[in-house]
């Protein structure tokens, strides 16, 4: 039985990797090559795919999208943080209907208010640069929900009732009491606001025309030549573009899963 177990994980390992390994390979060939077939084994125009990537200001987009990623990550913590701890842990009027707007707002799709929100940071300045696609994970529904949730079941209240008798601050409670809590949560929240950020796509393309503020999916789809599309330099920037992905999330696998699962099973 043990050894089934394992039989399984690998096959359903190889299936998952798979179309990683294939991506990896048809990075190392020439971009007509790649009508002729899936291929298999690599071969041997890589450096040649690098350069070509390298050539298109690689290095400056992927410092952009480093740049939205992690300020978006700060902003989502830092608003979500702080909506999910007044809401999970204080007593005000309006709490329900506050909680309701954010279940509500979570429901709308974000292309709804695309065109508003793009006539606001032009009205603000901020257009055609990286501030419309950081500042909107200043307001992330998702976010505000989860650490809701996430502190209503990970915080005692009575461990927040004992940090007041003895003085601390409402400041103080939350940096030297919550914050160490719900690290799970946070590492969550982070890893996944990352991924969003990095991965997309819809925002930077109607926001950012010039090519010199471009994050990666965009640069991506815009790589190659004059009357020519190459797809192969794309296969190759594609997969130096999930190399941080996979490193995060190999770094914090366990806490994920631990962030994802908490407050599941009570007591």
């Amino acid at each position: 039985m043990r050894a089934l177990k394992w039989i399984c994980l690998i096959v359903l390992s190889v299936l998952s990797l798979f179309p990683f390994y294939i991506m990896l390979v048809m990075g190392t060939h020439y971009n007509e090559d790649l009508f002729k077939g899936i291929p298999l084994l690599p071969g041997s125009y890589a450096a040649e795919n690098l350069k070509t990537v390298f050539e298109s200001n690689f290095a400056r987009v992927y410092g952009n999208s480093l740049l939205v990623s992690v300020g978006g990550v700060v902003l989502a913590l830092l608003t979500s943080t702080m909506i999910g701890y007044a809401v999970a842990k204080f007593d005000f009027r309006g709490r329900r209907a506050l909680q309701w707007f954010v279940v509500v707002t979570m429901m709308v799709p974000t292309q709804v208010g695309l065109i508003g929100y793009i006539i606001e940071m032009r009205q603000l300045g901020f257009g055609n640069t990286l501030w419309p696609v950081i500042l909107t994970w200043a307001a992330f529904p998702f976010g505000a929900f989860f650490m809701i949730q996430f502190m209503r079941d990970s915080v005692p209240n009575d461990l927040l009732e004992c940090a007041r008798i003895d003085g601390c601050s409402e400041p103080g409670i939350l940096l030297r009491v919550v914050l160490p809590i719900i690290k799970p949560g946070l590492a969550t929240l982070s890893t996944l606001v990352f991924i969003w950020s990095w991965n997309n796509y819809l925002l930077p393309l109607v926001t950012i025309n010039n090519s010199h503020w471009y994050t990666l999916p965009v640069f991506i789809s815009n790589l190659g030549i004059v009357h020519r599309t190459d797809y192969a330099a794309r296969m190759a920037a594609l997969a130096m573009t999930t190399v941080p992905l996979l490193i995060l999330f190999l770094l914090g696998s366990r806490t994920f899963m631990k962030g994802m699962t908490a407050g599941a099973v009570k007591g």
